[in-house]
């Protein structure tokens, strides 16, 4: 042998600790090695000329959310020719959907069109990726946790606050370093119920676990509703020294029940009339009633109203304005280059999106008030005035709040997000047409989305 050109490559790849897996232009698999096949479960005639578009195959990311086919390792060496070096991937195979996961490598071999391959070599690291431990298991969760000391509960201020994990921090807005040290009090206001928190420091004081449904508010003022579940920390000699609070925003269906409550009240003569019936009905019934109106009603990816349920509700709210002889303000708005943010970071970004410019109508709007996922990336509201121009703050509390959202994309980034907006501000009559109203709103957020977004535009009407 005069040199190391004189080695046997393929030899090499066969007798390889790792699993070596040769792609064409196309994505059709070549050649794999004997550790490839063995750790992918597969035999030589199962992969070769398979492609990554097969439907058996299931990649999951390191957060075990399903994959992307477009974040596939030999997709992004085929849309980039850039290496992807040491990502994490888990294959989900098997009757029993076993996960095995690999340290995936990839990289472009070729110089022609005809004769490029992409190269991927795949470690298992299955054995370390289990091995989670507790406090990331803590910290990641999406649930919030609290941790505080057992000490001073009959204190007025109660017991100091030693750990907050990062769910804790996105919610709240407050980092760790603000709460440390400070009591879960910072967290309560006027309408945080006297009586729940009563129950709460009754159980502390008995160094017993507690369940409460509690109003708490965020680091800006705005309230959001948590159900907590607090949980005595004992050492190794029994003694309770530290409780856990689990937390959990249940904002979203707060609300949902409230708008059904509402709306029930709007059926209560009929709901007389068959009572009887509806007593007979079995629980599974119940349930999927609830189901269906869910359905029916809200907006499936955000949670809020849907047209439909939007159409209804204003109707009755012009109807009531028409009685008090009130004022309606109808508002449009628009996302700001949303196609752009969905092919530059994903739909699921997008997605994200769309949620968090709902969560914002849902805290700042109030519950005499009425907005929907007007559709695609379109909200619409319609808000109860006192005077004409009280239009002109809502829009601006609105217009502030999604400046201010940070939505976050991959990694530790977030974008910002804008959005046109047009209102209406009408005293509504009998000849009203809500259509229209809507029109008019549509047509004045067309005119801030030609002339520089990120705006609104407010109409009068006599």
């Amino acid at each position: 042998m005069n040199g190391i050109s004189d080695l046997n490559f393929k030899n090499l790849l066969e007798y390889a600790q790792v699993g070596v897996i040769i792609h064409n232009w196309d994505t059709s698999i070549v050649y794999i090695n004997p550790i490839g096949l063995q750790l992918l479960n597969l035999d030589y005639e199962q992969a070769i000329g398979r492609d990554i578009y097969d439907p058996n195959w299931t990649l999951i990311d390191e957060q075990s959310n399903l994959m992307s086919v477009d974040d596939y390792p030999v997709n992004i060496v085929k849309a980039t020719k850039n290496k992807v070096v040491n990502k994490i991937i888990g294959v989900v195979g098997g009757a029993k959907k076993d996960i095995s996961w690999f340290m995936a490598n990839a990289y472009f071999e070729g110089h022609d069109d005809d004769k490029n391959f992409i190269v991927v070599t795949i470690t298992d690291i299955s054995d370390a990726k289990q091995q989670i431990s507790f406090q990331d298991v803590v910290e990641n969760t999406q649930d919030m946790v609290v941790i505080t000391d057992a000490k001073n509960i009959k204190h007025p201020e109660g017991p100091k606050i030693i750990y907050v994990n990062k769910a804790f921090e996105v919610l709240t807005g407050y980092t760790s370093a603000e709460v440390i040290g400070e009591t879960p009090r910072i967290l309560q206001g006027d309408l945080t119920d006297s009586k729940g928190k009563q129950r709460i420091y009754a159980a502390l004081e008995r160094r017993e676990e507690v369940t409460e449904t509690l109003l708490n508010y965020d680091v800006r003022g705005r309230p959001y509703w948590v159900e907590m579940n607090i949980i005595p920390l004992k050492n190794k000699f029994g003694e309770v020294t530290h409780f856990a609070a689990i937390q959990r925003d249940v904002s979203k269906s707060k609300f949902q029940t409230e708008q059904l409550e509402k709306r029930n009240k709007d059926l209560k003569e009929l709901k007389v009339n068959l009572e009887n019936l509806v007593q007979e009905r079995t629980f599974e019934l119940q349930q999927a009633k609830s189901q269906l109106e869910k359905i029916a009603f809200f907006d499936p990816l955000t949670g809020i109203p849907n047209r439909r349920f939007f159409s209804d509700q204003v109707n009755k709210l012009v109807k009531g304005s028409v009685r008090r002889g009130g004022i309606i303000a109808f508002g449009l708005f628009d996302v700001d280059n949303f196609k752009a943010v969905n092919d530059t970071y994903g739909h699921d970004v997008g997605d994200r999106v769309l949620v968090e410019l709902a969560n914002i109508l849902t805290h700042i709007l109030r519950i005499d008030d009425v907005f929907c996922r007007f559709g695609g990336e379109e909200f619409a509201f319609a808000v109860i005035l006192k005077e004409v121009d009280d239009a002109e703050p809502v829009a601006e509390k609105l217009i502030n709040a999604i400046r201010d959202l940070k939505v976050p994309v991959e990694g530790e980034n977030t974008i910002n997000v804008t959005v046109s907006m047009g209102l209406n501000v009408v005293s509504p009559n009998n000849s009203t047409d809500i259509d229209d109203e809507i029109k008019k709103s549509d047509a004045a957020m067309y005119q801030i989305k030609k002339s520089g977004k990120d705006r609104y535009k407010i109409i009068y009407e006599p």
